[in-house]
């Protein structure tokens, strides 16, 4: 009875471990010898094989694509330059076009695509938008004049059938200014209710001041959609 008691109990650690829970070098050798002697030698290679993979999760990074979209001067390259280097300048050159860097956060690397906010430039964020994990759209959340013309942008972005379907993470930045606003008031503005066809994402951020950043970068890892 002891014998198939930690026999099961063996099955059980083993469907932990295909669920991505590591065990350690010496139990996984136990549970082998456990499953060689009760079951067969295909399960104890199953077990190999589920620990292999989990391995390779560790070596292997996992890599995103992000469009960071919005109106000119909501703060787009400061965003990128605060992820990749924690930094921030007063004195940021407008986007002309589109800029592209890389970032690695841990075991993600991130491709970010900072596009131009310009009017004449608008036309490009649907192909640049085009099956990346994530859509970032940057709000001046400190300037009020400007949001309508920024929820009818990003409301006639959404609306594009090739962009149906992948994340959408509105932020309000700037909160370090007077009156700017909250979260509930950006996505009252933004009518992010009406945005049913997708996960959307809000949150207020500060760049001058890094506020909220880091939440920015988990929701993005947790939930972005995965590329094929």
């Amino acid at each position: 009875m002891r014998q198939v008691q930690s026999c099961e109990l063996a099955v059980l650690e083993v469907y932990s471990l295909s669920l991505s829970k590591p065990l350690s070098f010496r139990r996984l050798f136990s549970l082998i010898s456990i499953l060689e002697d009760h079951f067969s030698l295909r399960l104890a290679m199953n077990l190999w094989e589920a620990f292999l993979n989990w391995l390779r999760s560790l070596f292997f990074k996992q890599e995103m694509e992000i469009s960071l979209i919005g109106l000119q001067n909501a703060g787009k390259t400061s965003l990128v330059n605060v992820i990749a280097t924690g930094g921030y300048s007063e004195d940021m050159i407008p986007t002309v076009g589109f800029n592209m860097r890389k970032v690695a956060k841990g075991n993600v690397t991130i491709k970010l695509w900072d596009l131009g906010g310009q009017p004449r430039f608008r036309s490009m964020w649907e192909r640049y938008c085009r099956a990346v994990s994530a859509i970032v759209y940057v709000v001046d959340a400190a300037d009020r004049d400007n949001l309508l013309i920024s929820k009818s942008e990003l409301h006639d972005l959404l609306y594009k059938s090739s962009l149906v379907g992948i994340p959408l993470l509105v932020l309000g930045n700037k909160i370090d200014k007077p009156d700017s606003l909250s979260k509930d008031e950006l996505a009252d503005a933004m009518s992010l209710v009406e945005i049913t066809d997708r996960e959307v994402g809000c949150f207020v951020i500060s760049c001058k001041n890094s506020t909220n950043i880091d939440t920015v970068i988990d929701w993005l890892v947790k939930h972005s959609k995965k590329k094929n």
